[in-house]
């Protein structure tokens, strides 16, 4: 019989083994149906129009918002945690979800790009981006309200605190993991383009993101999905066969 102190799940036959997993794929199947109806509910959202101006920078200059679609339908933006007076401090978390992304090249081919934005210099991102050996394209919000304004940044000064949907008053009344209500936090924000018209249609925080680093399910948070006819998606979406 195998002894240890090492923990470890317990040793079974093959066939308990075998009703267990049956039994856990069940759920995974009900959890697979759920996600596709939460998917197909965010394809119909409403969007907002964006009417503030937005500056970002970039390694060749002053960029727009509307500049980051790169004439693009869609647009998805990781908020990497990264404020300005961080000399040495890096966001872990940021950092690993960075580090886990995986080939992206899908997103294009749907009409969709990815970019990365911190409220640090862009001096800082470019350092730590080079450290890392990353190849993504990381802007700085740096001087704008962007960060503010979809609450990656929290500065009672500048605007009431809102962290993932909630007020000061609603996170007091909130049992379980403090939430500190200001400084740099996490997120992720899609935005949609009509002409020359921008649009706000997503945003999500906190455990949100943490498993959105796969083109897959990164297309699962835009307006117009992954477009394959698996989905249930708004007549008139563009959409092509999931195995043709």
């Amino acid at each position: 019989m195998t002894t240890s102190t090492i923990p470890h799940p317990p040793i079974v036959s093959r066939d308990e083994w075998l009703a267990g997993r049956k039994k856990g794929l069940v759920a995974e199947k009900e959890l697979t149906k759920e996600y596709d109806r939460v998917n197909a509910a965010r394809r119909r959202l409403p969007m907002v129009k964006i009417e503030k101006e937005y500056r970002f920078d970039g390694p060749n200059g002053k960029l727009s918002l509307k500049d980051l679609f790169e004439g693009r339908r869609q647009l998805i933006i990781y908020h990497f945690m990264f404020d300005p007076t961080w000399e040495t401090r890096r966001c872990p978390g940021c950092t690993g979800w960075v580090d886990s992304l995986g080939d992206l090249s899908l997103l294009e081919k749907c009409d969709t790009t990815f970019v990365v934005v911190s409220r640090a210099p862009l001096p800082m991102l470019d350092a730590y981006k080079a450290e890392k050996g990353w190849s993504i394209k990381w802007l700085s919000s740096f001087g704008s309200d962007f960060n503010y304004d979809f609450h990656v940044t929290l500065d009672a000064n500048v605007a009431p605190p809102i962290d993932n949907y909630r007020n000061q008053a609603e996170m007091d009344a909130k049992k379980g993991h403090p939430v500190v209500m200001e400084g740099e936090h996490h997120g992720l924000s899609v935005f949609f383009r009509m002409d020359d018209d921008l649009f706000h249609t997503y945003s999500v925080y906190a455990r949100g993101c943490s498993t959105l680093s796969n083109a897959y399910a990164l297309l699962d948070t835009t307006p117009y999905g992954r477009q394959q006819d698996f989905e249930d998606s708004p007549s008139g979406w563009p959409q092509k066969p999931t195995y043709g």
